[in-house]
């Protein structure tokens, strides 16, 4: 997970991540007034969504640079650093919720990540969260593929997309019970002509990690020239990120 950002052109070009998680929120099953923390907060929107919908909610992240976007947005929230593979609270909450993280982590530090949830929740407390799942940004990702293959390169992919029945036993192992699992395909409205590049810059960036600029810019150009072909990417002028995501609720048993 070590990225570094670019908090604002994040907020200001990609705010469809926060918005799409408020619908995650309502997996939650719980009493205001209880505890939760937003593990990967990004810059502190959904924790501000989960205020609003009565919980004490606050945020965690791994990113200075996410984190001070946040402090700066929600003055009056909790915010704090943390690794999701290897935090720990000073006592349990609630309700551990995540949008748009999980995916972010190596599959060999998944169960590391998923143990320090369950540490972090009280018995009969819930893990509600969303993520990439099986097949997410596929096309994007065959595209840029073939791109590193064409000058003799090779593509490692930098994200975990699992499915249902990778994932839940992973969850399962640590003593929580899954209740709700899904999995669905759900294409993504990208911002301006140049939405697939923006994309690809701000989210894939372990493959291009010590390249030439001048390189990275010639595959992402190859990429986004064969995508423009598809027309699931590209339709009426708008790109589309063929994202598919894996949304789960599990409940804390023992």
């Amino acid at each position: 997970m070590n990225v570094t950002w670019d908090a604002a052109g994040y907020e200001r070009d990609f705010s469809f991540v926060p918005s799409y998680g408020e619908g995650v929120i309502d997996l939650i099953d719980a009493r205001p007034g209880e505890k939760c923390l937003d593990l990967g907060c990004g810059n502190g929107a959904l924790t501000a969504a989960l205020c609003e919908r009565g919980l004490d909610a606050f945020g965690m992240d791994a990113s200075p640079e996410m984190l001070a976007l946040a402090r700066e947005r929600h003055p009056d929230l909790r915010f704090e650093v943390g690794d999701a593979t290897s935090f720990s609270l000073d006592a349990p909450v609630d309700v551990v919720f995540s949008n748009a993280m999980l995916h972010w982590i190596d599959a060999r530090l998944q169960p590391a990540a998923l143990a320090c949830v369950a540490a972090a929740l009280r018995t009969g407390g819930q893990f509600v969260f969303e993520c990439g799942g099986h097949g997410c940004g596929a096309r994007i990702h065959a595209a840029l593929a073939r791109a590193f293959a064409a000058r003799g390169l090779d593509y490692v992919m930098p994200f975990y997309f699992p499915t249902i029945g990778e994932y839940a036993p992973l969850v399962e192992a640590t003593g929580l019970r899954v209740t709700h699992a899904f999995l669905f395909d759900r294409p993504t409205a990208l911002k301006g002509p140049d939405g697939m590049a923006d994309w690809i810059r701000m989210f894939v960036q372990r493959p291009f990690e010590g390249m030439e600029a001048g390189l990275a810019d010639k595959l992402i150009a190859a990429a986004v020239d064969e995508l423009r072909a598809d027309p699931e990417l590209l339709r009426d002028g708008t790109w589309y990120a063929d994202y598919v995501r894996l949304r789960m609720r599990a409940v804390k048993v023992h």
